[in-house]
């Protein structure tokens, strides 16, 4: 009998091991995932994913991730009554690398600004011009739902108030049924001079300017915010057009691109790097591209110049 009581035992020993096993790793694998829930859900949603599934409603709470500045010093908001009616393929910065943008159409009409985003994904059904708590007080029908493009990725059509300044919009994920704040800057940059009623710029003639040698204050915006360049940098004024040299912080770039056009190194070997560019205008940043060999490959990398007419002597 003794014998047979032993064994009981140890059978309801191992048992009650085994429970507690099962229960320790659940409990350890729900901890785990807590330091990172809200990252990990989050990734999910750019993952490819069928669009027969069932809409879900949008009533859950906002979530609300931290946030990467999109506006860059210096930009100059720019409105629709500053912009001819047209299209134009125009760049978009966004606070979250997971609300993946990888092409966008500007549409100005009328005074209005629309623009038409393709998404990275399919993970978020809808988008609403404002704040997740905004969006939850709202009637489903005033979202911005996605339509399908033929290779199967989501597209949005957003209202855009002005370019080069932050706008609010926020993303319904699918997988976690929650909204994701977000703020996105649409850029001017991209934009051909000629889509502008008026320049944004004041120019040479604009100034007064008489041929001659200046000097003047610069500054650069964009990349990795590592790099600079020298200021004030050496302005050239001849027959009404300027020229300005730039001298960058490093050695490692090896042409730079000014309205489509490629420009050499005037530096000399082991002197930071430096050209002679074209200034189109003043007190307006003014896209330009870099290429730096400081990597592993070579990068060509968007940068703004903005100089200032007011420090010109």
């Amino acid at each position: 009998m003794k014998k047979w009581k032993l064994v009981i035992l140890c059978a309801a020993v191992l048992t009650a091991a085994a429970g507690c096993g099962k229960t320790n790793e659940a409990t350890t694998g729900a901890a785990a995932g807590d330091t990172s829930a809200a990252v990990t859900e989050e990734q999910k949603t750019e993952a490819p994913a069928s669009t027969t599934e069932a809409v879900t409603e949008p009533a859950t709470e906002p979530v609300t991730v931290e946030k990467v500045e999109v506006v860059s010093e210096g930009m100059v908001p720019v409105n629709a009554d500053q912009l001819k009616d047209g299209s134009y393929e125009i760049t978009v910065k966004s606070s979250s690398s997971m609300f993946n943008i990888e092409n966008c159409t500007l549409t100005v009409q009328d005074g209005k600004m629309t623009a038409k985003m393709i998404m990275g994904g399919t993970g978020y059904l809808y988008i609403f011009p404002g704040t997740g708590d905004e969006a939850t007080a709202k009637d489903q029908s005033e979202y911005i739902p996605f339509t399908e493009e033929a290779d199967g990725r989501h597209s949005f059509t957003f209202p855009v108030p002005a370019l080069n300044q932050a706008v609010n919009c926020t993303a319904f994920s699918k997988k976690k049924e929650s909204w994701y704040d977000r703020e996105l800057c649409f850029e001017a940059t991209a934009l051909p001079m000629d889509a502008y009623t008026v320049l944004p710029y004041k120019t040479v003639e604009d100034l007064g300017l008489a041929d001659g040698t200046y000097t003047v204050d610069v500054t650069l915006s964009g990349g990795s915010g590592r790099a600079s360049v020298e200021s004030p940098a050496e302005l050239k004024i001849e027959q009404g057009v300027a020229t300005a040299k730039i001298i960058w912080s490093s050695s490692k770039y090896d042409f730079m691109m000014v309205n489509g056009t490629k420009y050499e190194p005037v530096s000399g070997e082991g002197e930071n790097s430096a050209y002679l560019i074209p200034v189109d205008g003043f007190d307006y940043p003014l896209p330009v591209q870099a290429d730096t060999t400081a990597m592993s490959e070579a990068h060509l990398i968007d940068y703004t110049l903005q100089f200032d007419s007011n420090s010109i002597k």
